[in-house]
C-alpha cells in the first residue's frame, strides 16, 4: 500500500496548505539520497513476492458468503513473532486498505540460489497455513483478486451499512460502508476521505456490465445515460482488491534503471496472463482485471486536471490517474521510445537538474510530483531532508504506476529496487509460486542476454486497455517487439553451452564475468551443494555522454551497450508487430523465439538440482499451457462457474448462492481437496515441504540483512 507513517493526521484543508513544502522538501530528500547512494556498487540479487489475502466468512446455513472484518485483530497476532524474533520469522504480515484483507510476505528475501526456487511456493504455503490457524472453522484466507459481491447489500461480517450522507464518513459511498476500511492505522481513511476532497466529488468507477440475454438495464444505480454501466463510488473498490508483486534488488542505479524499462512493456502481458477479476458489486462485467478499477477508484485530479473544464485554479492537465501504467523509460536506449507527452513540474525538474540530476530520471521524478499529497500526518511536517525522505516516499509511495523506480531507504543496506506491480492474485499457491518464479527468471534472461523489448508507451498504453479486456489472454493481440539476430544468437550460444561473454557459461561449470554467474547480478550457481562465491568485475559500468548517470552498463554487466539497442536492420514501425499471448510466450517463428524457451535455453546452462529442476519446468509448463489457452484464466475459469450455476438466470447477476458456491470452490482447490483440470491441469506442487522449507543448507543464505517487503 506504500509508506506507513505513524502520527496524527491532517485535514485536507491543512494537507492542501502545506502541498508545496512537501514537494520542496521532498525533491531536496532525493537529491540528497541520490548523491549518497548513486555510486553503490554490488549488491546482491535479492528478491520476494507479496501476496494479498482476502478473509471470507462462510453462513453454511443461509449458502452466503461474506468478507470477515477482522484483519487487525489477525494482524495483531501474526506480528507476534516478528516483534519477537525479527531476524528470524518465516513470514511478515502488513495491513492493507481493506478490514478484511492483509498481506503476506517471506520472512526474509530470497537471493541468487537457483534453490531458492524450490522455497517460493512452500513459503506461500506457510504464510496461508499460519493465518488459516487463526481462523474460525467457518472463515477462510482466499488468495483472490476481488471478493466477487463486494458492495452489495450486506457483504460484511459483521454487517455493515454505508452511510453517503454522514458528513463523517470517509467514503461517503452508497455501497461501501467505512467499516470496511482497515481501522488499525489512520492512512487508509485519511486518503479515501482527502482523494474524495481534492477531487472535488466522489471517485467514479464504470464498468460495462456483461449483457447476457435476460440481462436488466439500466444496471441498478447506473449512471443517467449510461444504462448498462456497473458504477462504483468508493476507493475500496479498487484498493480493496488484491494483487501479487515482486520487487527486485539490482546490483546498481544502472541496473534497476535498465530492468525499469525493460521489464515495463511485458505489465500488460503478465495483467493478460494473471487475469483474475471478472465481478464486480456481484455483476459480471466485461472487464477481466482490476487495473482500471483501481486507477479510477484514487483519481483524484479534479475536472480541470482531467481536461472537462479549462484550468484556473490548477497548474496541469493530467492524463491519467495516479494510479496506471508507467509514463517514461529511465534509460538514455530507451528515451526516443517515450512517444508520449510527458507532463511534468518544469519548477521541480529545473531544481532537479540543478541538483546534478540527469534528464531522464529528473523528468521521471517532476511528473511523479505533479501529483499533490493526499495523506500528511502532523509529526511529518518538518522532517532534515539530509537524513529524512518521507516527504520524498509520501509523493513516491502515492504514485502506484505498473512499475515502481524504488532507491535505497537512508541509513539501511537495501539497494537500488524495481517493484513488479501489474498481477493479479491467483487461486493456488501453485499458481502464484509459477508466476513469480517466471518473472524472476525472466529478468535475469533479461540481463544475460541484453534482450530488448523497449515498445513505444503510446503502444504499452493501449496493451494495458486490450489486457483487461474479456477473456484477452486467449482473443486479443498486443504489440509486441521482433526479436534481433542478436538476441536469438545468444540464445542459441547458451543452448550450445557455449560462453556469450554475459553469463552464459559453457555446460555450467567456469563461471564468466557476466550476471549469470556470481557478480551480483544473477542466479548463483552451485557446485557440490554450495553456492560458488560471488566473482566481483571490473567494469561492470562505463561512462554515458551527456547524461550525468552513473554509467551506462557493459556487455558483462547490468546493461547493454549503447549500440546493442539501435535498430539498424529494421524500418522503425517493423519492429513491432501484434501477437498473440500464446505467440508472445511460446513463440512465433522468425518473429519472436518465445519468453518461455528463452528461459530454458538460459537454464540449459546453468546448474540445476533435480528437485529445483522439477519445480521450474512445472511452472514453466503452466505458463505454457495458460499462454496456449489449453489452462484458462482465473477470470475465464469465474465467468464460466458463474453462467454454468443452476441458480445462474441469464441476467449478469451473481447471486449469494452462486458467490457462496463459488468461493466454496476455490477454497477446496486451494486446499487440494478438489482438482481443476481447466486452471491446473495435472500439474503438482513443489516437492518442497511447509515444514522444512527453509533447509540448513540455506539458513545462512537467507538470514543475510535486505529486505524486499516495502510495498
Amino acid at each position: 500500500m506504500g509508506l506507513l507513517s505513524e502520527g496524527s493526521p491532517l485535514s485536507w484543508e491543512e494537507t492542501k496548505k502545506l502541498a508545496d513544502h512537501v514537494r520542496e522538501h521532498g525533491i531536496n530528500q532525493f537529491i540528497n539520497l541520490y548523491h549518497r547512494l548513486k555510486d553503490r556498487q554490488g549488491d546482491i540479487l535479492k528478491w520476494g513476492d507479496e501476496v494479498e489475502y482476502i478473509i471470507v466468512k462462510f453462513d453454511d446455513e443461509q449458502k452466503v458468503a461474506r468478507v470477515a472484518l477482522k484483519a487487525k485483530d489477525l494482524l495483531e497476532k501474526l506480528n507476534e513473532k516478528e516483534l519477537a524474533d525479527p531476524k528470524n520469522v518465516k513470514s511478515l504480515w502488513r495491513p492493507e486498505y481493506g478490514a478484511y484483507m492483509i498481506e503476506g510476505t517471506p520472512g526474509k528475501p530470497f537471493g541468487g540460489l537457483m534453490a531458492h526456487f524450490n522455497l517460493v511456493e512452500a513459503n506461500m504455503r506457510y504464510r496461508r497455513e499460519e493465518v488459516t490457524e487463526l481462523l474460525g472453522s467457518d472463515e477462510c484466507v482466499m488468495s483472490i483478486t476481488n471478493f466477487p459481491r463486494l458492495g452489495s447489500p450486506n457483504f460484511t461480517y459483521p454487517l455493515a451499512q454505508p452511510h453517503p450522507e454522514d458528513p463523517l464518513s470517509s467514503a461517503r459511498s452508497l455501497y461501501f460502508p467505512d467499516e470496511a476500511i482497515f481501522p488499525g492505522h489512520p492512512r487508509f481513511k485519511t486518503l479515501t476521505r482527502n482523494i474524495r476532497k481534492r477531487r472535488g466529488e466522489k471517485v467514479s468507477i464504470k464498468l460495462k456490465v456483461f449483457k447476457d440475454v435476460k440481462t436488466k438495464l439500466p444496471v441498478e444505480g447506473a449512471p443517467p445515460g449510461e444504462p448498462d454501466v456497473v458504477l462504483l463510488d468508493a476507493m475500496g473498490f479498487g484498493m480493496g482488491c488484491c494483487c501479487l508483486q515482486l520487487t527486485f534488488q539490482a546490483c546498481n542505479i544502472t541496473e534497476a534503471r535498465r530492468l525499469y524499462d525493460q521489464l515495463a512493456p511485458l505489465c500488460p502481458i503478465m495483467l493478460a496472463l494473471t487475469a483474475a477479476s471478472p465481478i464486480y458489486r456481484g455483476y459480471l462485467t466485461e472487464s477481466d482485471c482490476r487495473w482500471n478499477v483501481i486507477s479510477s477508484s484514487v483519481d483524484c485530479r479534479t475536472e480541470e486536471e482531467r481536461g472537462l473544464t479549462p484550468l484556473k485554479e490548477q497548474k496541469f492537465r493530467i492524463a491519467k490517474s495516479r494510479y496506471d501504467s508507467i509514463d517514461s523509460y529511465l534509460s538514455p536506449e530507451a528515451a526516443k521510445y517515450n512517444d508520449v507527452p510527458l507532463t511534468y513540474d518544469e519548477d521541480v525538474y529545473k531544481r532537479l537538474i540543478e541538483g546534478g540530476i540527469d534528464h531522464l530520471l529528473a523528468q521521471h521524478v517532476a511528473h511523479l510530483f505533479i501529483r499533490d499529497t493526499v495523506s500528511l500526518f502532523s509529526e511529518k511536517v518538518h522532517q532534515n531532508d539530509e537524513e529524512d525522505t518521507d516527504h520524498f516516499e509520501n509523493i513516491q509511495s502515492t504514485n502506484w504506476q505498473t512499475m515502481r523506480f524504488k532507491p535505497p531507504p537512508p541509513n539501511s543496506s537495501i539497494g537500488w529496487r524495481v517493484e513488479f506491480r501489474p498481477c493479479e492474485a491467483q487461486i493456488s499457491d501453485f499458481e502464484n509460486a509459477a508466476i513469480v518464479c517466471f518473472v524472476v527468471l525472466l529478468t535475469r534472461v533479461i540481463l544475460s542476454y541484453q534482450l530488448n523489448f523497449l515498445t513505444p508507451i503510446s503502444k504499452v498504453d493501449e496493451n494495458m486497455q486490450t489486457a483487461q479486456k474479456r477473456d484477452a489472454c486467449r482473443k486479443e493481440k498486443f504489440w509486441f517487439r521482433k526479436s534481433s539476430k542478436s538476441t536469438e544468437q545468444r540464445a542459441a550460444q547458451a543452448a550450445n553451452g557455449t560462453s556469450n561473454g554475459n553469463g552464459i557459461t559453457t555446460n555450467g561449470i567456469n563461471g564468466t564475468n557476466g550476471n549469470a554467474t556470481a557478480n551480483g547480478n544473477g542466479i548463483l550457481k552451485e557446485e557440490n551443494g554450495h553456492a560458488k562465491p560471488p566473482v566481483m568485475t571490473n567494469g561492470t559500468s562505463k561512462p554515458m555522454n551527456g547524461h550525468g548517470i552513473n554509467g551506462q552498463a557493459s556487455m558483462n554487466g547490468s546493461g547493454a551497450d549503447s549500440d546493442e539497442h539501435t535498430d539498424t536492420d529494421d524500418e522503425e514501425n517493423e519492429l513491432f508487430q501484434l501477437l498473440t499471448i500464446n505467440e508472445i510466450f511460446n513463440g512465433k517463428p522468425n518473429v519472436f523465439p518465445g519468453l518461455v524457451p528463452l528461459i530454458r535455453s538460459y537454464l540449459q546452462s546453468m546448474e540445476v538440482d533435480t528437485d529445483t529442476h522439477c519445480t521450474i519446468e512445472q511452472y514453466l509448463r503452466f505458463i505454457q499451457k495458460r499462454a496456449a489457452g489449453e489452462l484458462i484464466t482465473t477470470a475465464t475459469w469465474m465467468r464460466e462457474q458463474v453462467l454454468n450455476h443452476p441458480d445462474y438466470k441469464q441476467d449478469s447477476v451473481v447471486s449469494d448462492q452462486i458467490n457462496y458456491d463459488l468461493l466454496k470452490r476455490i477454497q477446496h482447490i486451494q486446499e487440494g481437496k478438489h482438482i481443476e483440470p481447466a486452471l491446473l491441469g495435472q500439474l503438482n506442487h513443489s516437492k518442497t515441504k511447509t515444514k522444512d522449507f527453509i533447509p540448513p543448507a540455506l539458513q545462512k543464505q537467507l538470514a543475510k540483512n535486505g529486505c524486499c517487503e516495502e510495498k
